[in-house]
């Protein structure tokens, strides 16, 4: 089958409506379950480009899991995935030194994360994205949803993690936990996309007036607690967190569409930082005062700071369609130092 990727999912309407990921078994540390969590059977592909993938990571790195589960990044920018067909997708480097932050596929040597979905399933037509959490004794796909894959790491593996009582889905906030994260999904993490694979004005505009909305609720709650479900850290914060890091640097997460034609549109689409190329442009995160002290809160915590790559995420925005971007230079953009000093602090008490 031809590769697809996001761009295939923009509706006839101009609107863009993801998929639901197809791989969704789950591992457990029941006695005698099917896919138990051991130390050293799975392995977790990513890539720090995608905000979905890196928050499975961020949450390896919370629970203190790297010595139990082994950790592979793609290269950033987009490359063909077979001779002879349109589809850019995510590709492994060929030698460590390659590209700096990531590694050649140590499990399958697998050249692209395409390989992986065909030796998972060779009948397999939908996208390869990534997150890929592997199973090396099964030799396949244990799931690639991201919000599958980030509770399992929270719950299932806590007697092999150094951090076990740190629980991102604490019981009783659960109910608020998913509320919020069903608008946030929706109006932010997806929401940037929305502006950016929105192919008429309708849609994109529809899509822009819900996002700063949310972002506006976002900053509200922001004013009173210190995270979105209280004073205590859980995904929710997580989920957010990888959106808005990406949306000043990478400016947000729109995509600008330069194809009229429908096969043109396969490749020539820019990922392109949010605030410029999704046309994120109404305010930038730090002119949100909560929310950007609660970014740089947030990557204040152990572990995080890790699984954040700018270097990763500019040249995957801008570099991954050289059709739109053709000589692929790559913005300087402003630096933001995410390690100075916040507020946060002020609602412990």
């Amino acid at each position: 089958a031809m590769g697809k990727t996001a761009i295939d999912e923009t509706s006839t309407d101009g609107e863009f409506k993801r998929t639901e990921s197809s791989f969704r078994s789950w591992i457990s540390s029941k006695e005698g379950c099917d896919i138990p969590a051991v130390a050293d059977r799975y392995h977790l592909y990513i890539s720090y480009a995608c905000p979905w993938a890196s928050r499975c990571f961020a949450t390896l790195k919370l629970k203190g899991l790297d010595h139990a589960i082994g950790v592979t990044s793609t290269k950033p920018k987009w490359e063909r995935t077979k001779e002879g067909e349109s589809h850019f997708g995510w590709t492994f480097p060929s030698s460590d030194n390659e590209e700096p932050g990531a590694q050649p596929d140590p499990i399958n040597d697998a050249k692209t994360v395409r390989e992986l979905y065909d030796i998972a399933n060779p009948n397999y037509t939908g996208k390869y994205t990534v997150p890929v959490l592997w199973d090396k004794a099964k030799k396949t796909i244990v799931n690639n949803e991201s919000s599958d894959i980030i509770r399992m790491l929270n719950s299932e593996f806590n007697h092999l993690a150094k951090r076990p009582d740190f629980d991102l889905y604490p019981r009783d906030l659960q109910a608020k936990i998913d509320e919020v994260n069903a608008w946030v999904y929706d109006s932010i993490n997806n929401g940037v996309y929305r502006c950016g694979f929105a192919t008429k004005q309708k849609p994109y505009e529809e899509a822009f007036e819900a996002l700063f909305n949310a972002l506006d609720r976002c900053e509200d709650i922001l004013s009173k607690q210190r995270y979105l479900c209280g004073n205590v850290f859980t995904e929710a914060d997580l989920r957010l967190f990888k959106t808005l890091i990406r949306f000043d640097e990478v400016s947000s997460g729109v995509f600008f569409f330069l194809a009229f034609s429908r096969s043109f549109i396969q490749i020539h689409y820019l990922c392109q930082v949010y605030v410029v190329h999704f046309k994120c442009n109404k305010k930038l995160i730090r002119e949100y005062p909560n929310l950007f002290n609660f970014v740089k809160d947030v990557y204040q915590m152990d572990g995080i700071s890790d699984t954040v790559r700018m270097d990763h995420i500019k040249k995957h925005y801008y570099g991954s369609h050289p059709s739109i971007n053709p000589y692929g230079v790559i913005p300087v953009g402003s630096v933001i130092d995410y390690s100075t000093p916040h507020d946060r602090h002020k609602f412990n008490t």
